[in-house]
């Protein structure tokens, strides 16, 4: 026993204290870890193989190698793990080190000051969907001054395109509601007459005067309230106009409560709220069927447009429109609200909307004179509304007896007489007409009874600058148009008046007309799924290159709440006609001009094919300046092209401010157009 305990002091040396204690430390370690891996806590660790203890005991230098858990191909419920755990934070394991790091490197900068939101809290404590948007993110503000120039890039290696495009600055404040094309001051001083409305016209400025900045947005400009309660009530300062308040604040128009305004419902012959005046005329004429037989309206001289916000609760779109700043900004408040609307005039040409859009056309005290130069206005209304359609008329010759109203009433009857229109229904202060299904009515008239019939050549679709003409369009002798079924079916049946497009189809045209729908439903339900559109809340949407609606459709079909304004190039194929006959709304519009509408108008624009058409017949820029013009700030662009343009509307859109990103399309990286997604940041001098 001595001898075994001989050399006793050597084993209270500091380095063999050392030794003992370090394994010690690692045995309990290596069985902590095995009991932990082997329980339910967590799933896969990896360990080190136990070889190397019998390879040291052997004398040999060992080389640990790695073995997977025993935990390895089992399933477990990870809500509850994280649910037992939910008090240990995982940290994940630092990444190697940037080549571009140093020692001396500054802190990251400080994040950007919190977003003010004002909200409902319920009695759990949790926000509501019912609240009102702050301020903008300050991420999506930027100060627009004089210190940068040029935003300049180098196409892609594919196309070899060279692109530097200079910063665009911001146009005076004077410009924060400019309408180029109504706003032509020179133009309309040339004009020799006006008294027929010629003013409120199309009077576009030459292409060297055109819009060549960014118009800005009014001082204290914040995020659009949501719809639907943006039909109730804007911001002050989007719309900074008090004109209205003080002419029409007695008519239930509007009225400014602290920094918004607030609308009623009313309307100058309905004081006591646009759904009561619907009922009214629901009761009065039964086969209107909101919804159903009647699904698109045009209101004339809409005021703020309650008429149209209140029948969108009645499945019925209304394109609400009136002339430029008869009263202040009417058209302005109604887009802000989401209503559609746009500026236009019954004047000396046609309005931008083809034969038989319109279901029903309403004007309430729009003061026109419908009875003036052989009727010629209301020939223009009869143009464009559909076969069998209606048009309400509440006006004061309908109720009121004086001389000089009842003089009027009598010229109305006998213009609508003579155009073969049936007055329906009289009550109160609205009197309704029907339009004829055929031309029996027109061909049966006593000869030379006016206004005469139009020609047989005379395009009734044919819409682009052309003037109006004091005749009777007659009716497609097939039915076409008078033959729409009722909403929503409408809405996917292709319409008869698509055989009547001038296009070069070598197949079906029904099956052209599905194929689009079918492409659009597959996009926009890819947009839903993966870019959330729904999330964006999106209202005003503007499609400008509509081709048969498939685009609006499809957002129809995906139940997104929002209305589409289809644009149809004057360039391309007069789809308008298809357009309507499916339940959707449009205009006719040449974008190498502006568009007839306030800034700030839309909340997401979008483009397939539209820059590859227009390239050769005006400058891209020109078209990227309007969309800037008439898209909200924090509104969203989409723009599906070619290869050959996006590298030039990359740099006009980082020109003029835009958050740009470049996607692919379903076709994958090899396919030959792109889809260019933009974002439109708030911009300050």
């Amino acid at each position: 026993m001595k001898a075994l305990f001989g050399n006793a002091d050597l084993l209270r040396t500091p380095a063999i204290v050392r030794l003992l204690a370090f394994a010690s430390v690692a045995f309990v370690f290596f069985y902590l870890g095995k009991h932990w891996s082997e329980s339910d806590g967590y799933g896969q660790l990896l360990f080190f193989s136990t070889s190397a203890s019998s390879a040291a005991a052997a004398g040999r230098r060992t080389t640990p190698s790695v073995a997977l858990s025993p935990n390895f191909n089992k399933s477990f419920d990870v809500p509850s793990l994280v649910s037992q755990n939910q008090t240990l934070a995982l940290a994940p394991p630092p990444g190697p080190p940037s080549l571009e790091e140093t020692p001396d490197a500054s802190p990251p900068p400080p994040p950007p000051p919190a977003i003010t939101r004002f909200g409902i809290v319920n009695e759990n404590g949790t926000m509501t969907d019912d609240f009102e948007v702050g301020e903008f993110d300050p991420e999506f503000v930027d100060d627009w001054g004089d210190n940068a120039t040029d935003v300049g890039g180098t196409g892609s290696e594919e196309s070899g395109a060279r692109v530097k495009v200079r910063r665009y600055e911001l146009c005076p404040e004077s410009q924060m509601d400019y309408i180029p094309c109504l706003d032509n001051v020179e133009a309309i001083k040339r004009l020799n007459s006006t008294e027929k409305g010629e003013r409120f016209e199309r009077h576009c400025p030459d292409k060297d005067k055109g819009l060549s900045c960014l118009v800005p947005p009014p001082k204290g400009y914040r995020p659009p309230i949501p719809w639907p309660k943006s039909r109730d009530e804007v911001w002050y300062y989007n719309v900074p106009h008090t004109r209205l308040v003080d002419d029409k604040g007695g008519q239930n128009w509007i009225t400014k409560v602290k920094d918004k305004f607030k609308f009623p419902g009313g309307g100058t012959q309905f004081i006591h709220g646009a759904d009561q005046y619907l009922d009214q005329i629901s009761q009065m004429v039964p086969e209107i069927a909101f919804g159903q037989h009647t699904r698109v309206a045009l209101d004339v001289g809409c005021g703020v447009a309650s008429f149209g916000a209140y029948l969108l609760s009645r499945n019925v779109v209304t394109l609400s429109i009136a002339p430029k700043d008869v009263h202040e900004n009417q058209i302005q408040f109604a887009l802000e609200r989401g209503v559609p609307a746009m500026a236009a005039a019954f004047a000396t040409r046609r309005l931008l909307y083809p034969s038989q859009a319109f279901d029903m056309i309403h004007c309430s005290r729009c003061r026109i004179n419908w009875t003036r130069d052989d009727g010629i206005l209301l020939l223009e209304v009869n143009r464009i509304l559909r076969a069998g359609g209606y048009f309400a008329w509440s006006a004061q010759p309908v109720y009121k007896h004086e001389a000089i109203l009842e003089e009027q009433w009598a010229e109305m009857l006998n213009l609508t007489t003579r155009l073969c229109w049936e007055l329906v229904k009289k009550e109160g202060q609205i009197a309704i007409w029907q339009k004829p299904l055929n031309n029996s009515c027109y061909l049966s008239r006593e000869p030379g009874t006016t206004p005469r019939l139009c020609e047989p050549e005379d395009d009734p679709d044919n819409v682009w600058y052309v003037d109006l003409k004091a005749c009777i369009t007659q009716l497609p002798e097939n039915g076409y148009g008078a033959n729409v079924t009722a909403w929503p079916a409408r809405l996917q049946m292709p319409p008869d008046r698509l055989q009547s497009i001038h296009i070069d189809a070598y197949i079906s045209r029904k099956e052209l007309f599905k194929a689009e729908s079918k492409y659009w439903d597959e996009i926009i339900a890819s947009y839903v799924r993966a870019l959330h559109w729904k999330k964006y809340k999106l209202r005003n949407v503007l499609d400008m290159r509509a081709g048969f609606g498939g685009f609006a459709a499809a957002l129809i079909s995906q139940r997104v709440d929002c209305w589409v304004l289809n644009v149809v190039p004057v360039s391309g194929p007069n789809t308008l006609p298809v357009i309507y006959d499916r339940g959707l709304i449009g205009v006719m519009h040449d974008w190498c001009e502006p568009f007839d509408t306030y800034p700030r108008t839309y909340d997401l624009l979008h483009a397939a094919g539209l820059f590859s058409l227009e390239r050769k017949r005006c400058n891209m820029s020109t078209i990227m300046l309007e969309m800037d013009r008439i898209l909200r700030p924090g509104g969203r662009v989409y723009i599906r092209d070619s290869l050959a343009v996006m590298d030039e509307l990359q740099e006009i859109a980082k020109a003029m401010g835009w958050r740009v990103a470049v996607r692919d399309t379903a076709e994958g990286p090899h396919a030959s157009y792109r889809i260019l997604t933009c974002d439109k940041n708030l911009l300050h001098a």
